[in-house]
């Protein structure tokens, strides 16, 4: 047969072909073969290209009616001004967060699978595209790209790691999935616990059968373009498929045409059931957060980067607006606070929902998920996703009406019914689907919703930025606002809050007692200096600080390490006020505003500008939350300001060891270091991102060790306290406390160091109840350092008695780093 070169209809430069005279080789007709064009196509080809451009037809369109339904849903949610700009650093925010994967950091080898599942979407996307034309004709490649060597290379590393990647994922699952025969506690260990793992095998093997036909089809595109003598059929076009595409050319030109075709349906029609099947179920979120994801993360709270944790976002008013309390006084009566149904949500908070991809990082993470607890971030989200896919159609279906009420409706009556006003014009709808109360209707249970710590683990893991904290507090606040249906527990913090000022309900005149007996005297704003210009720090003490004798501890020894290093303070003595914290976190908006406004206030009228606090909470909300409220000042935590006079040098710490083989004669003359464990409060770390002034100030104290928990940083275990939970008891599950401070002994540490009086608290309880039931033994045999109080809670949160007393042997105490380093400072007491 004569050499003929031929460029095929539909054909670009890369389908050229020059063919040279191949023994055996038949035409793809079966015929023989004329110069110029051969029959165009086969039966085969035929059939497979209806049913390609069938599929293709029905797929685009179910997906785009998908489309339609989520955006929708998300639309009928309240306005939500600022997050569609600045647009500048949204989009490098979105771009860092796709390219570098942060939120996998902790998951090196997932966060590798994962990028590469995840890119091989837009770049395979053109192995797709080139499939329609393959049917067609076997031999066609895109234009001017087609064959480009980079696209090439891009294309095959791609499908090589997608292909190393969804494998390695398919297994993870298999592995870490809940199983049958499993007992409840096995179960509920794994994070794919209440995710649909039917859906997740669908679109895992949709992943594997398309990322497996592109590499097939390269292979048996080289062994084609090696069987007809074209020139592309070089290691330099397909560098990692030609070495089994080349086993494949012994084949004939039929066969190997057949096969391209088959296969290239075969892609074609997987990807396309995949576009049906998310599409019929826009509720599917492990396929649809491919695509929602990027405007999620685009449209977070924070434009610059970083999960939505620190301040809680603020109560708004229906149109979107930021609600304090002049706002709220001049809205209607009938107006509602909070989230109470679905469509009381922002459009973000709906958005949220239906990104969530199911992986279950937050509710593994979760403290209370964790303690036996009814509460799963992630079956929360599940929850309202379902329920607002349910009543979107009606909440549209109202306003299509005309009516702009859609959340007074009756439950008494299934029937929708229209009652028009005199006018006519403004019809009222009443269907039983709108303003159904999300947790008074059971969608979502009292006892998942009270049982958030809000520490922020959730957020701060989810790959996708969903702010379940922000959607919890307002749920919360609709309870309390709305409903006043709350903990009974919190009825007596809320009245001590309004009327004495703190959550213990003790007397202002009692905020100045824990400086009683020290050496010094400690000035107030207002009766030994004029105002807190005249110190360089305002020492805000904050009502633990002030009245539980723990926290007392603490108060004191920041006061003593202060003097002792020159710098001088004042306090505000009685016109100090709780911030609000536990208020604005059982979701009693209103009295944080109160609170809020006096504080700031009162602060103005001192003339703060630089604060220094003990207590994480208070350090949270006066930094982050108190400019909502109109306060700017610039906040320390007291281990920031300790850790920065030591390195300084106006605090020296010594070395006790000396005292500490007096104390104990049987010691060894070279006694092993004091080793202390460090417990991350949630509002300090991962809330406020202060991991390294901590660590760093034990660090200076000599003769100690840092014994680090398995979770610690920015994986460290919640101690049960947040989001007002200091004032709830824990009736479900074990202690969150008390878990933790079993992970804390089991270190094997002396002390358990603190920087927040919360943990102090429920880590001196769960201390106490590891020890009465499993007796510890710390590490050095020595006697632990000051004292504790195992005995238990606090006076005035759980009735239970106050610090003072020795530690039991063998018992860790825990105490604040301030009370540690404070002992290495003062001069040795002698009896």
């Amino acid at each position: 047969m004569p050499s003929v070169r031929r460029t095929r209809p539909g054909a670009g430069r890369g389908a050229e072909l020059t063919r040279a005279a191949i023994p055996g080789r038949e035409p793809a007709s079966g015929r023989p073969e004329a110069s110029g064009y051969r029959v165009p196509v086969t039966p085969l080809q035929v059939t497979c290209l209806v049913l390609v451009l069938v599929a293709t037809v029905v797929g685009v369109a179910v997906f785009a009616w998908g489309v339609a339904r989520i955006v929708a849903t998300i639309r009928i949610g309240r306005p939500l001004p600022g997050r569609w700009g600045p647009v500048g650093p949204r989009l490098a925010t979105l771009l860092r967060e796709v390219v570098l994967h942060l939120r996998f950091q902790r998951r090196v080898w997932v966060g590798i699978a994962h990028w590469a599942v995840m890119v091989s979407f837009p770049v395979l996307f053109l192995t797709l595209v080139s499939g329609y034309g393959q049917v067609v004709d076997p031999s066609y490649s895109l234009p001017v790209i087609g064959h480009l060597p980079p696209v090439e290379w891009l294309t095959e590393g791609i499908a090589w790691a997608s292909l190393v990647g969804i494998v390695y994922l398919i297994a993870l699952r298999q592995v870490v999935r809940p199983h049958r025969g499993e007992g409840a506690a096995e179960r509920r260990s794994s994070r794919f616990f209440g995710s649909s793992q039917p859906q997740a095998v669908f679109v895992e093997a949709t992943v594997l059968l398309v990322v497996a036909a592109v590499l097939v089809l390269r292979g048996l595109e080289y062994a084609l373009a090696a069987r007809t003598g074209s020139p592309v059929a070089t290691a330099w076009h397909f560098p990692l498929t030609a070495w089994y595409g080349s086993a494949w050319a012994g084949a004939g030109t039929t066969s190997l045409e057949t096969a391209v075709v088959l296969t290239a349906t075969v892609k074609i029609l997987g990807s396309m059931a995949w576009f049906v099947v998310v599409g019929v179920q826009p509720t599917m979120g492990v396929a649809w957060h491919r695509f929602l994801a990027l405007v999620n993360v685009y449209a977070r709270r924070r434009p610059s980067g970083g999960p939505a944790l620190g301040p809680l976002a603020p109560m708004r008013a229906p149109d979107g607006s930021p609600l304090d309390l002049a706002a709220i006084e001049e809205l209607p009566d009938d107006a509602r606070l909070g989230v109470g149904a679905v469509e009381d949500l922002t459009w973000k908070g709906l958005l949220d929902v239906a990104t969530c991809t199911e992986c279950g990082r937050c509710q593994e993470q979760c403290p209370a998920w964790a303690t036996g607890k009814p509460l799963s971030p992630k079956l929360l989200v599940l929850a309202l996703r379902d329920q607002a896919a349910a009543t979107a159609p009606y909440v549209r279906a109202v306003r299509a009406a005309g009516s702009s009420d859609v959340s007074g409706a009756s439950t008494a009556d299934a029937t929708p019914t229209v009652h028009r006003t005199a006018d006519g014009r403004y019809p009222t709808v009443t269907d039983p689907h709108l303003g159904m109360d999300l947790v008074g209707s059971g969608v979502i249970d009292p006892d998942v919703l009270w049982s958030c710590t809000m520490c922020g683990a959730c957020v701060q893991q989810c790959p996708v930025d969903i702010e379940h904290v922000d959607t919890i507090a307002d749920l919360r606040r609709y309870q309390v606002l709305m409903e006043s249906a709350f903990p009974a527990e919190l009825t007596g913090t809320f009245t001590k809050l309004e009327r004495r000022g703190n959550p213990w309900g003790m007397p202002a005149r009692g905020r100045l007692d824990w400086a009683k007996g020290l050496p010094f005297d400690v000035p107030v704003v207002g009766v030994d200096v004029e105002s807190a210009a005249d110190v360089e720090y305002l020492f805000w003490v904050g009502c633990a600080g002030a009245y539980e004798d723990r926290a007392k501890r603490t108060t004191r020894a920041v006061a003593e390490l202060l003097h002792t290093a020159g710098v001088s303070f004042a306090v505000l003595g009685e016109g100090e006020s709780c911030t609000g914290d536990p208020a604005r976190r059982a979701g009693n908006e209103l009295l944080f505003q109160t609170l809020a406004a006096q504080n700031v206030e009162v602060l103005t009228e001192a003339k703060a500008t630089k604060v220094v606090v003990t207590c994480a909470h208070c350090f949270n909300t006066l930094a982050r939350e108190y400019p909502q409220a109109g306060g700017r000042y610039e906040v320390v935590h007291h281990t920031e300001l300790l850790n920065r006079l030591v390195a300084e040098g106006r605090l020296t710490p010594v070395d006790r060891s000396a005292d500490d083989e007096a104390a104990v004669p049987a010691a060894a003359s070279n006694p092993a270091p004091l080793r202390i464990t460090y417990h991350d409060p949630c509002f300090l770390g991962r809330h406020n991102q202060v991991y390294a002034p901590p660590r760093e100030l034990i660090a200076a104290i000599p003769g100690v060790e840092l014994a680090e928990m398995p979770r610690s940083g920015s994986t460290s275990f919640c101690c049960g306290a947040g989001g007002a939970r200091m004032w709830m008891e824990e009736t479900i599950g074990t202690r969150i406390g008390t878990a933790r401070a079993e992970e804390a002994v089991a270190t094997g540490a002396d002390a358990i160091a603190t920087a927040c009086p919360y943990c102090t608290v429920m880590l001196s309880d769960g201390v106490a109840a590891v020890a009465s039931s499993t007796p510890s033994t710390t590490s050095s045999g020595r006697p632990t350092p000051g004292t504790a109080d195992p005995s238990g809670a606090p006076a005035g949160a759980h009735g239970q008695g106050s610090a003072g007393r020795p530690a039991a042997v063998g018992v860790p105490e825990v105490a604040d780093i301030a009370v540690l380093l404070l002992e290495r400072i003062r001069p040795a007491t002698t009896d």
